[in-house]
């Protein structure tokens, strides 16, 4: 029994896999919710100087780490999941927009923080982690 994580860029075909995985395995698919995010059409429709002086890239990035928490935390209970996307991998998207410049360093430690707090409460799940983290373009 185990809880698999499908991770890896835009495009990479995490989706495919993941209901792949889950069909044969008889599983849940936990999706990366994009349709309940009210944040991403505004940052795909404003200009960069907007997004930046609106902070959506910190916002969206808050949102997509308190989105896979939820995932996690309910694919964690029970066994044989299989998540598209997952907490595992938020952070170096995080990472990358603040080394591209549109997250603050002050930002970043503050979503660091937050990220640790959350890891934190994962221990206290069943089921501490993923059993495997699948990389399509590997």
């Amino acid at each position: 029994m185990s809880v698999i994580v499908v991770g890896g860029m835009i495009g990479a075909g995490k989706t495919s896999i993941a209901e792949l995985l889950s069909k044969n395995l008889g599983s849940q698919v936990f999706y990366e919710d994009v349709e309940n995010n009210a944040l991403l059409p505004l940052y795909y429709q404003a200009s960069e100087e907007e997004q930046l002086a609106k902070r959506y890239p910190f916002l969206l990035q808050l949102s997509f780490l308190n989105s896979r928490f939820s995932s996690i935390k309910a694919a964690l209970k029970d066994q044989n999941n299989v998540l598209d996307r997952s907490i595992y991998e938020d952070w170096y998207f995080c990472k990358l927009n603040h080394q591209m410049g549109r997250i603050s360093d002050i930002e970043f430690q503050i979503y660091e923080d937050l990220l640790d707090n959350m890891m934190e409460e994962l221990d206290s799940l069943p089921k501490k982690a993923p059993d495997f983290v699948v990389d399509p373009k590997s």
